[in-house]
């Protein structure tokens, strides 16, 4: 059990028998009353958004997930096919578990799925990673100055707002919490 006023984002903890990840929090101090964190947390099981004060005085159970390296395959139309690298057993993840990380796992990458009770709850990514770009408009010589941007969509489907220079085939940095474009790689 930990007190409500300990939760952090990225903590899973169970909530009206639901395993839940805290997607953000805000600690909150009224001019009246005790202090609280409000807390912004998607359910694992049913994807949806859930916003929850917490006291100080609360207890909340926190759930420890067994952290295991995979190596992404390839994918289907609703999963997405990952081999453990500790027993090298081959298993499939519903495509509502990768969520929108699946525009950024490219195959025979290396990522770390959160199991609980024997199923995959949660997919860690990299904080950068490097995509190849699939389309874009063609650069022009001279635009390496202006602050100026295009559309490119990768090859995983995600499309980045990236420098005037840059063009189809060449590989980007791209940061996976905000999906900006940090560089040529």
């Amino acid at each position: 059990m930990v007190e409500g006023s300990a939760l952090r984002r990225g903590m899973v903890i169970k909530h009206e028998g639901e395993l839940c990840i805290i997607t953000d929090y805000q600690h909150v101090k009224p001019g009246k009353g005790p202090a609280y964190n409000q807390v912004a947390m998607k359910s694992l099981k049913s994807g949806r958004l859930l916003r929850q004060r917490f006291r100080s005085s609360d207890n909340v159970e926190q759930v420890y997930l067994d952290t295991r390296p995979m190596q992404f395959l390839y994918s289907d139309e609703t999963h997405f096919h990952f081999m453990d690298q500790t027993d090298y057993e081959t298993i499939a993840i519903d495509a509502d578990v990768v969520g929108d990380a699946r525009h950024y796992i490219t195959e025979g990458m290396l990522i770390d799925v959160g199991m609980h009770q024997g199923s995959a709850v949660t997919i860690s990514l990299p904080t950068s990673v490097v995509l190849e770009i699939a389309q874009t408009d063609p650069g022009i010589k001279g635009d390496t100055v202006s602050a100026a941007t295009k559309p490119a969509r990768t090859v995983t489907g995600l499309v980045v707002q990236v420098p005037l220079f840059v063009n189809t085939g060449e590989r980007i940095k791209v940061d996976t919490r905000t999906g900006q474009y940090l560089g040529r790689d």
